[in-house]
């Protein structure tokens, strides 16, 4: 059965396509919104995205593989992307991400065997005053040391899912 958006996601879809002034500008809060429904970014939903939007496949293979908010295969419940640009490493973002990846027993890129986290070197979060900074959904935790993953990690799991899941 091919894949198809919601009608929930097709509402989305219209409404976003209404801001802006033309598909290919459309295209990065699209792609936004078949991750949210389907968990990632199959060549599936992308070959969905372009026929939805009217571009040529190859533009939105382009755009999702660019940016690296866009997740090409599964990810976990939770995807936390820890910052090691410049600021961030520079106030020891290389130790937190050190413990993340050893109290979840994964790398960097990797999602833990019970499908709760995938953590993500990130290259910049836009946090730089508050580094080091890692970002799970909507909620930033700054100023994150070894000390303080711990904490971060418990409530990252009481976190709403950071994208939806494939519908069956």
């Amino acid at each position: 059965m091919p894949l198809s958006f919601s009608p929930e996601a097709q509402r989305k879809i219209a409404e976003t396509r209404r801001q802006y002034p033309n598909a290919q500008a459309a295209c990065l809060p699209v792609l936004h919104i078949a991750q949210d429904e389907f968990g990632y970014l199959s060549d599936e939903a992308l070959e969905l995205v372009a026929q939805t939007l009217n571009l040529p496949t190859a533009h939105v293979f382009g755009v999702a593989t660019f940016y690296t908010m866009y997740h090409r295969k599964p990810v976990g419940r939770h995807v936390l992307m820890m910052c090691t640009n410049v600021s961030c490493m520079l106030r020891g973002a290389y130790d937190t991400l050190r413990c993340l990846e050893e109290r979840l027993g994964i790398r960097a890129g990797q999602t833990t065997p019970d499908g709760e986290f995938t953590l993500v070197e990130e290259e910049c979060l836009a946090a730089c005053a508050d580094a080091p900074a890692m970002v799970c959904g909507q909620r930033y935790f700054l100023h994150l040391t070894p000390d303080r993953v711990d904490e971060a990690l418990q409530e990252c799991r009481s976190l709403p899912p950071t994208h939806g899941r494939r519908r069956s």
